[in-house]
């Protein structure tokens, strides 16, 4: 099936930068759109981006830019273009109507790439209801024949036009689905009531991180893990003991830069998990370039779920994989994050204190003694202060007991 949408959907990148924002952040935000077209099945043949003021309010770019668009199409026989930014309903039909393919943006894009993740039934509830979201603004331009009146009796008349008619049924549909998840969120809120005393720790983190990985890893939960975006959208809770000492263990959906605030709305439920859990554990892919971007990105949209007060433990996983540049013996410049060690990264992070922090490779198995360490500590301190009576039950240090 892959390989079938991969000879279908033969793709250019389309990013525009402000000439507020540094000129390689285009790049960096194109990169992560190729592996999220890869992530839906696209093969990208071309990229294009353009320094603007500000965007244009009729075709997003420039006309001059959108003709070396539709001259690239033409001669690579592309049939996809995706913009990295969200584009309005008026400037997505005129961009199809000029180069004569199909035309989505950012958002449409995660939206695919969540439908065909979602497995379970509230998975695939939580994406259509979000997709409802999306298109229902869109309707006008998407069938020519929505200006047709309805016939037929009972329908004879000024009848109603089926573009309403549409939206009509569509309403409804989301009316259906939300009271379908909303049951779900009562059914869910009382799981988490029934979970009885146990501390709730949650795995958050910018999406393939590796937080399936380490959930496998410190649980035998056996959760799919795969090197792609959004390889996990439901929520799985695992039971785990450290020492002597029980907690809940709870894998979430991963974030990204632009979460589309349809798909935040619609998986209220599943984002439940790390608004009512004790304690968050922060994984970060310290081999990503750009990881201290992603940690931003994720407080942020912890922010936006009421979240950011929790204590938190960063977890920077993939050391295995981290490369740096060293530094000639000779260069007396100062040194830049791009030569940092992860000897200097620890001592950077764990120097700070407001956050513990810990290094490992939830692959190869590096460090998670470490993390369980610290884990102990910081489940049983919100144990003992929830139910100081058992403080005798549980050591200082896990190991004691180990």
């Amino acid at each position: 099936m892959d390989k079938v949408r991969q000879a279908l959907e033969k793709a250019v990148l389309v990013g525009v930068s402000l000439k507020k924002d540094p000129e390689d952040k285009v790049d960096e935000y194109l990169d992560e759109l190729e592996f999220l077209a890869y992530t839906a099945g696209a093969s990208v043949t071309g990229r294009f981006k353009q320094r603007l003021e500000r965007p244009n309010p009729s075709t997003y770019v420039g006309l001059g830019k959108l003709q070396e668009i539709q001259d690239f199409i033409r001669t690579h026989k592309v049939n996809l273009v995706i913009f990295d930014d969200d584009l309005s309903p008026a400037q997505q039909s005129r961009l199809e109507n000029m180069l004569k393919v199909k035309v989505i943006d950012r958002t449409r894009l995660i939206l695919d790439i969540f439908a065909m993740r979602a497995k379970t039934a509230v998975a695939k509830a939580q994406v259509e209801l979000a997709q409802y979201e999306y298109l229902l603004p869109r309707l006008r331009g998407m069938w020519k024949h929505l200006e047709r009146q309805r016939g037929g009796i009972g329908l004879r008349g000024p009848g109603e036009k089926e573009l309403e008619t549409d939206r009509r049924r569509i309403r409804e549909h989301m009316a259906r689905l939300r009271r379908s998840l909303k049951k779900y969120e009562n059914q869910k809120a009382v799981q988490r009531k029934s979970r009885g005393k146990l501390v709730r720790v949650a795995l958050i983190g910018y999406t393939n991180v590796g937080k399936s990985t380490l959930m496998n890893a410190l649980t035998k939960a056996g959760v799919f893990a795969e090197n792609k975006l959004f390889a996990t959208l439901d929520t799985t809770t695992r039971k785990v003991v450290i020492g002597n000492l029980p907690f809940l263990l709870s894998d979430t959906v991963g974030f990204i830069r632009k979460l589309p605030t349809h798909l935040v709305e619609s998986f209220k439920s599943t984002l439940d998990e790390v608004r009512e859990a004790d304690l968050l554990l922060h994984v970060v892919d310290i081999s990503h370039p750009e990881f201290e971007d992603h940690i931003h990105v994720v407080n942020k949209t912890l922010q936006d779920l009421k979240a950011a007060d929790k204590p938190i433990i960063l977890v920077f996983n993939k050391i295995d994989l981290y490369r740096y540049e060293e530094k000639d013996e000779f260069d007396l410049t100062p040194k830049t994050r791009k030569n940092f060690t992860i000897e200097d990264w620890k001592q950077t992070y764990l120097a700070r204190g407001n956050t513990k922090a810990v290094f490992i490779s939830a692959r190869e198995r590096e460090g998670l003694d470490e993390l369980r360490h610290l884990l102990y500590q910081e489940v049983r301190k919100i144990h003992v202060t929830r139910y100081p009576y058992e403080d005798f039950l549980y050591p200082d240090n896990y190991l004691e007991i180990k």
